[in-house]
């Protein structure tokens, strides 16, 4: 591989933002509303998994760590996803809550940066979520010790292999160190590119029981 030829290439990669704007008056009352907007202008776009998020956590040493997962619901109280709480994004929440998510629309060109709290999520909604998947991955949060350590592909086989038989026949339960967290924001913002890298970038702040609206500059 010509190292250098990459670097070339990486240097020379641009990208003039011109797909649209936005101002405090295009926004929403709230961010659930508006972050709902973009959504459903993601979905109608055919983006890839547009409910594909950075989720970033804080390990107990103060070390950052990211990984993509989905967003599987949303409502006035925050952002919903679910996980293996014995993970390491599950340890590093329980250690500390403060987290944030990053939605990445690169073909409408915007994200969406949201900062809160994750809270775990109600044992009932858990289940309810939990019956809706498919069966293999029900069968898979049983299988996957996640973040763990394991010999080979293997283990996983035979992992997954020995849950199939468990539970051949009947309904799979949810797994207890299996659940789900809503994260509440504190700051939600929402970024469009624009031309010469002057990018729009609207914040809504909380302030008490509603929100407060800022422009950042780029």
């Amino acid at each position: 591989m010509d190292t250098g030829s990459i670097l070339g290439r990486l240097a020379a990669l641009r990208e003039e933002y011109a797909a649209g704007g936005l101002d405090v008056p295009d926004l929403a009352a709230d961010p659930y509303l508006m972050f709902q907007r973009w959504l459903g202008e993601a979905l109608d776009a055919g983006l890839h998994e547009p409910n594909a998020m950075v989720l970033s956590t804080v390990g107990i040493e103060g070390r950052p760590s990211s990984r993509m997962v989905l967003l599987k619901g949303l409502d006035e109280r925050g952002f919903v996803l679910f996980t293996n709480h014995g993970s390491r994004k599950g340890q590093e929440l329980a250690a500390d809550p403060h987290c944030a998510l990053l939605f990445p629309w690169h073909p409408l060109q915007r994200q969406v940066r949201i900062e809160g709290t994750a809270r775990v999520l109600e044992r009932e909604a858990v289940e309810a979520y939990h019956r809706t998947r498919p069966r293999g991955a029900q069968l898979g949060a049983w299988a996957s010790q996640q973040s763990q350590p394991v010999a080979s592909r293997d283990e996983l086989t035979a992992a997954y292999d020995e849950m199939t038989a468990r539970f051949e026949g009947q309904d799979v339960p949810v797994p207890d160190h299996w659940g789900g967290y809503r994260v509440e924001p504190e700051t939600v913002e929402f970024w469009q590119g624009r031309p010469g890298r002057m990018h729009d970038r609207l914040v809504y702040e909380r302030d008490g029981v509603g929100w407060r609206i800022q422009r950042l500059a780029p």
